[in-house]
């Protein structure tokens, strides 16, 4: 994929501040805050009142359709369609994946389709997402995905994925927000409702606990019901309750016992009846196991089955079938279902409500009654700019020894060294890989910025395989390009498994895998370590899921920048921020470990089993997951959660707390102290100072990002509800806020506390 957009940076920018453009919310957002606030609080109510609003409707269809023809609609009928019946007008639902882009047409039963106009957007992945801190991005960001996944026709888009960062090994990190519910809650409701505006359904996965890819398929997950409740779920009550959801996803994992697409507690307790949750449970692609549970238990339509379960191979299902519909029939929800409902008349109110569910959710992405939808637009210039937004803002800033960064465009000579300067990453990952119209890669977007003012000399230092070692003959190359150089540009880390054949020979972030270790692969350590001694002024650039050791030359190296899997425009992205044209304003959304010991998961929990139990998975570190286990164990991070430097500086100043009865208010001044324009994300944290059971040292429950011009100080109020101070109380089954004194901690980071207060209730 060498192609190039036709547009420049400046087309970009223009097409980044039209009034059409969403992103223009990330920039108004600091003026604009209560008139946004009330808009999206009006919108939820719509969405609500419009799943609803079609019931009478509804009963209609359900009376006319015969029980055959409400089986056929609750099981998929190609790898991403299900339903559809004709002779009442009830089309198909088309899927797609995926979080950060819509996915290459598969066409009928994973055949590819030729010539289908199906490269579009990259979007940045939603680690990097999350790292900008900037819930109007997350809008923006599903605004792109739902216009073009209904100009490509689909009704449904399998994302945001939300679960919790849990251990730095998860090969499916990178697709996910953070290791904090508050930070996901918050990220995740405007991605939603940007899906959702442009007439396309989204779909919040994986529900739930589905925190690990190693033993996805048969671990049993088990967990406090404190911890459940803190940490695990709050992201996905956000996307039922704030954002109106349309549809959710279950998960593969079991969940104390069950397997969690056909958990009555998850699905049938809490997700409908204690969120009140009106919409569709489809299952993850081959997460149902049982007819009967996935009928009484919640599941409302099932896809992408592995008939191998049921029936052996494929080819022995298919024995004497002249179609691949048979096959689909043979589905937990297919022909057994139908007989299972023939057999005993208490199954009918519950087939009924999912068919209900399903057309609710066709009403609300107006698929019916010749309802008119919006058009959607694929990969235009605004598009672009919001891919290229996201990752400016996503970028981090780690480390900056002696303002080694932003480089000087006016330096002569560069080296740029790794493999991952020049490879593309869109089609990597899983399921979630997409076919990107372009994709510009690390030295591209260098190459770009420069022109012709500089000579650059590319090494590639390490070859990406796996189980590949350090090769001295690529180091010595990287080493002499290195001293050649004014300033030398690592981009190493991690990467994407690139498609399923391939998964095993390059898997450090992709689904179905974990990754090994924490460790740099490739011999990269080696690499750094080489290129440092070469040539001081070295600047590593990481691309990547998640936490990497950097323990070998983390102490050598002047300068780090944590990149994520960028998107399309991730190249350009990151030569703007490396070169100044950006201020970088990125915080960490997880917690960096020195090493994977010091990762709570590893040290007080079990992973990736139960030792002795390789189907089992105990959460023994219970409600201290990433900073909260840091943070009030006193571990020492390499960086912290919600760290991120800048190019300027920021000066936090008079904090004033007015409390409420069970709530407070907190205002304070930030003032941008330096020369450069810039952005800082204030941070909010709550400490119960004595509680009856324990707590977290604090707890992220506000935050703001704030865009200041050099000298320019803004008023910043962040407002605490009562949720931000109560804890579950397992005993009681229900939330509690202790009278007492709170601590309200506010910073940079969760280790970059800046100003203190505190609130008694």
């Amino acid at each position: 994929m060498s192609y190039f957009p036709p547009c420049s940076r400046a087309v970009l920018l223009a097409a980044l501040f039209c009034a059409t453009s969403p992103v223009v919310q990330a920039q108004t957002k600091s003026t604009s805050t209560k008139t946004t606030a009330a808009t999206m609080a009006s919108a939820t109510s719509n969405r609500q009142q419009r799943l609803l609003a079609n019931e009478a409707k509804i009963d209609g269809l359900l009376k006319k359709l015969t029980v055959e023809e409400k089986i056929a609609m609750i099981h998929a009928n190609s790898a991403f369609a299900a339903g559809g019946i004709k002779r009442l007008g009830i089309p198909e639902l088309m899927t797609s994946d995926g979080p950060h882009g819509v996915r290459a047409e598969q066409g009928r039963d994973w055949k590819g389709v030729k010539n289908a106009n199906d490269a579009g957007t990259y979007l940045p992945t939603g680690n990097t997402l999350a790292s900008t801190w900037n819930p109007a991005l997350g809008y923006a960001f599903g605004s792109v995905l739902g216009s073009e996944a209904a100009f490509r026709g689909k009704d449904i888009i399998l994302g945001p994925g939300i679960n919790i960062i849990r251990t730095p090994l998860n090969g499916r990190n990178f697709e996910y927000l953070s290791e904090d519910p508050f930070l996901i809650s918050k990220m995740v409701v405007g991605y939603i409702k940007g899906v959702q505006d442009q007439g396309v359904s989204a779909c919040v996965k994986h529900f739930a606990a589905n925190n690990q890819e190693a033993h996805r398929n048969d671990i049993d997950v088990d967990m406090s019901e404190r911890a459940l409740r803190e940490l695990y779920l709050p992201g996905f009550k956000a996307a039922v309750q704030e954002a109106g959801v349309n549809t959710l996803m279950g998960s593969y994992n079991k969940f104390r016992g069950t397997y969690a697409t056909e958990n009555a507690y998850l699905m049938n307790d809490i997700l409908k009846g204690e969120w009140g949750f009106k919409g569709l449970v489809m299952s993850d692609w081959g997460s149902v196991h049982d007819t009967q549970k996935a009928m009484r238990n919640g599941t409302d339509l099932e896809m992408g089955t592995d008939l191998s379960l049921m029936y052996g191979s494929v080819d022995q299902t298919a024995s004497g079938a002249n179609s691949t519909a048979s096959l689909y029939d043979r589905f937990f929800l297919g022909n057994a279902a139908l007989e299972a409902v023939k057999k005993d008349k208490s199954l009918e109110p519950l087939l009924d409500d999912k068919v209900r569910r399903i057309l609710r959710v066709m009403y609300a992405t107006n698929m019916l009654d010749g309802a008119k939808r919006k058009p959607g637009a694929y990969n235009t210039p605004e598009h672009q700019a919001t891919a290229l937004k996201v990752a400016e803002e996503g970028i981090v800033l780690l480390k900056n020894e002696g303002n080694i960064l932003p480089l000087k465009k006016t330096t002569k000579t560069f080296a740029v060294i790794g493999a991952n300067a020049t490879r593309e990453n869109a089609m990597g990952g899983g399921s979630s890989q997409i076919k990107a119209k372009y994709e510009i890669t690390p030295l591209q977007g260098l190459q770009k910025a420069l022109g012709s003012s500089a000579k650059i000399t590319y090494a590639p230092g390490y070859t990406i395989a796996r189980d590949q070692k350090a090769d001295p003959q690529l180091i010595a190359q990287a080493v002499a390009a290195a001293k050649a150089a004014d300033v030398a540009i690592i981009v190493g880390g991690s990467t994407h498994g690139y498609d399923y054949s391939k998964w095993s020979d390059n898997a450090y972030d992709a689904e179905g895998f974990d990754k090994p270790d924490m460790k740099m692969p490739f011999g990269q350590d080696e690499l750094i370590k080489a290129v440092l001694q070469a040539n001081p002024n070295t600047v590593v650039v990481l691309i990547g899921g998640g936490p990497i050791d950097m323990s070998a030359w983390i102490g050598q190296t002047k300068g780090v920048v944590e990149a994520w899997y960028p998107g399309m425009e991730g190249g350009n992205a990151i030569a703007h921020v490396l070169f100044g044209d950006v201020n970088p304003s990125g915080k960490l959304p997880m917690t960096f470990p020195v090493k994977l010991e010091d990762s709570p998961a590893h040290k007080l929990g079990e992973y990736p089993s139960t030792p002795g139990n390789e189907l089992k998975q105990t959460y023994k570190e219970d409600i201290f997951v990433g900073y909260r286990y840091f943070d009030t164990y006193k571990v020492a991070p390499q960086f912290a959660f919600g760290h991120g430097l800048s190019y300027t500086t920021f000066d936090y100043s008079k904090l004033a707390v007015k409390p409420g009865k069970q709530s407070a208010t907190v205002t304070l001044s930030v003032r941008n102290t330096g020369k450069t324009a810039g952005a800082e994300v204030v941070q909010l944290y709550v400490q119960d100072e004595q509680a009856s059971v324990k707590r977290p040292e604090k707890e992220l429950k506000a935050f703001e990002k704030v865009f200041l011009k050099p000298g320019e100080s803004k008023s910043v109020t962040l407002s605490l509800p009562a949720d931000a101070f109560r804890y579950y109380d397992e005993a009681k089954k229900q939330w509690v806020l202790e009278p007492g004194k709170f601590k309200l901690l506010v910073g940079s980071s969760s280790r970059d506390i800046r100003q203190t207060g505190v609130v008694s209730l």
